[in-house]
């Protein structure tokens, strides 16, 4: 018992969640909360069996990385391999794992996962050739690693965001061939509930 508690948190640990990842907390009282019973489907991972990938967009503040980081938690206590990453230490890795041991070993190990949480996706322009990379590593995935994606750009943004209108056409059609899409609206919740230091 002690040891498969241990097994889960160093698991955890790999998975570098962001500090608020408890769905249980989840607040159904906002605007542009899912509903529960959509929620709960959610959290019972058919879909990650299924190798299905689910994109959530919407504007900043919307609870997109809470809930990709909520799944993302759950999957890896019901012991599947899952890691939450932000499009920018993806990017990193990709770029360094050629010239630096600990991004190789978050390569090999992102390799053999279940499932993958890209975070804040096309936030800002990529450049071609690191584009090129995102795609190839996608590519090398599909079909066998399920992703969740955030993102708050609409899928036709994503041309511009990679200057390149083949390469984002290709990219989507691997994410969106299996995929359930959550579009999240209203106001940011952080700024409804932000917190005073008076």
């Amino acid at each position: 018992m002690h040891r498969e508690q241990n097994d889960v948190l160093k698991r955890l640990k790999a998975a570098r969640l962001p500090r608020s990842n408890n769905l249980g907390t989840y607040d159904h009282g906002v605007e542009n909360a899912l509903p529960k019973t959509r929620l709960n489907q959610l959290r019972e991972l058919n879909w990650l069996d299924q190798v299905y990938n689910i994109m959530l967009m919407g504007p900043s503040g919307t609870g997109k990385t809470f809930l990709a980081a909520g799944l993302c938690a759950d999957a890896v206590k019901k012991g599947y391999k899952a890691y939450f990453r932000t499009m920018e230490e993806l990017m990193n890795m990709l770029k360094m794992k050629d010239f630096t041991r600990s991004s190789m070993a978050d390569y090999k190990r992102l390799s053999k996962a279940s499932l993958i949480v890209i975070d804040d996706i096309m936030l800002f322009p990529v450049e071609k050739n690191q584009a090129v990379a995102l795609f190839n590593f996608i590519n090398s995935l599909y079909e066998k690693t399920s992703f969740i994606i955030t993102t708050n750009k609409k899928p036709t943004d994503w041309a511009l965001m990679l200057q390149d209108e083949v390469l984002a056409t290709a990219l989507l059609d691997r994410l969106l061939y299996q995929c359930e899409v959550i579009n999240l609206t209203g106001k940011s919740y952080r700024l409804q509930n932000r917190k005073t230091i008076f």
